[in-house]
């Protein structure tokens, strides 16, 4: 009989469908539970559940959630929970209690470990407490990057659990190969956009502050003072980002040197008419998604030094690290691809390989498929870390999440 997993994410947990649809071609039964839309879910087969919460909020309603997901669990009766996101990671495992085993995908440690306002620098502790109480009901821990690994493993929050480095969520190589072929040609995505002649940068995200827009918007004015004919290209909602957002004037007055193209669907089409991709993140990033993008789409990447970044962007060979919030630096480094295209192309062609090499969707669902046979085979010699009986006292830790930023 194929074994059930039910997949928790947050409210971008659609973005793991290509992984949820590996894992069904490799013999599991897979069902979603997520805060975002369920079409996207349903239209490739996939069974979802939804449950709420809001990923910027900080108060009270966190105990409904898990008595929420406690219920779903209840009813779906799975074999194995895989959670992704800071707040799913941590509402899982206590909405489970070690009644099944639970594999949480560090993706990141999120606005707490990257702001350095009083708030997030206060909340640092709390985060620290809770993965450590949560280790207790944890089967395994995934972590994207080594940075992340290395942090859980310093302060000793993967309890008995097992700890396991993969690289991200996976690309489906093909996928985003007949997406670029069957969109509209380069020349045409730039006529459309007005963007014929021009040396177009590009990012793609989420357009807040933690993701570096106001550094890339400083960078504007120094990178046209010697490529005049570059155009910077923002693909990406900030309407939906709350008190993180950019504020749109801070974008309208650059005029048509900043195009903002808002939340697409067609990003691997978008990224063929880029010449380079900037990506000044100050968020403690897992593996950006979008960094695999570009690379898989040929192109040179100027990004941040924060963790997940450098394990995609190896310095000077498919692009360029620079210290975060350092515009200058930032746009000199896009000048100097914009200022050497034999380089910039080869670049582009090491960024494609390395992608293709570590991050293509099938080398990373081996990884899990075999994290999964073995925690289900420990799981049958009754001896599954992370199984633990619930007990009374337990239910206080429902309430320990308030106050966490996820």
């Amino acid at each position: 009989m194929s074994p059930h997993l039910v997949c928790v994410g947050g409210e971008d947990h659609a973005l793991r469908i290509p992984f949820l649809m590996e894992l069904r071609e490799r013999g599991f039964r897979v069902t979603a539970i997520s805060s975002g839309e369920e079409t996207p879910f349903l239209r490739h087969g996939i069974a979802h559940r939804s449950y709420g919460f809001d990923r910027f909020a900080t108060g009270s309603g966190k105990a409904g959630t898990v008595r929420t997901l406690r219920r779903l669990i209840a009813e779906l009766r799975p074999d194995i929970v895989q959670s992704f996101d800071t707040k799913p990671n941590l509402l899982a495992p206590l909405a489970i209690r070690g009644q099944v085993p639970v594999v949480r995908t560090i993706n990141g440690l999120g606005w707490t470990f990257s702001s350095i306002t009083p708030r997030a620098l206060a909340l640092r502790p709390v985060f620290c407490g809770l993965q450590w109480l949560v280790s207790f009901w944890t089967a395994a821990t995934v972590f994207q990057n080594r940075d992340d690994q290395s942090f859980f493993e310093r302060y000793r929050l993967l309890g008995h659990g097992e700890g396991r480095l993969i690289g991200g969520s996976g690309i489906d190589i093909d996928a985003f190969t007949a997406a670029r072929h069957l969109g509209p040609s380069r020349a045409r995505m730039r006529q459309e956009f007005g963007l014929q002649s021009a040396e177009v940068v590009m990012f793609v995200g989420r357009l807040t502050r933690q993701k570096g827009i106001p550094t890339l918007l400083k960078a504007v004015p120094k990178v046209l003072a010697k490529r005049p004919n570059a155009r910077f290209v923002l693909v990406g909602p900030w309407q939906s980002e709350g008190p993180f957002a950019v504020d749109e004037s801070e974008i309208r007055r650059f005029g048509s040197d900043v195009v903002v193209l808002g939340k697409r669907q067609d990003v691997p089409t978008l990224l063929g008419m880029a010449d380079v991709f900037a990506f000044p993140t100050e968020y403690r990033e897992g593996i950006p998604r979008v960094l695999l993008e570009a690379g898989l789409a040929g192109l040179p990447i100027v990004a941040s030094r924060m963790p997940g970044c450098s394990d995609v962007v190896e310095d000077g060979r498919n692009g360029y690290l620079v210290a975060p919030r350092d515009a200058e630096a930032l746009a000199q480094r896009i000048i100097d691809i914009l200022s050497d295209r034999p380089v910039a192309a080869a670049m582009g062609s090491l960024s494609a390989a390395l992608v293709r090499d570590r991050f293509a969707l099938s080398l990373i669902v081996d990884q899990y498929c075999d994290l999964y046979d073995k925690t289900l085979s420990a799981r049958s010699r009754g001896g599954a870390i992370g199984q633990r009986p619930i007990s009374p006292e337990h239910d206080l830790a429902d309430r320990r999440l308030d106050g966490v930023r996820g």
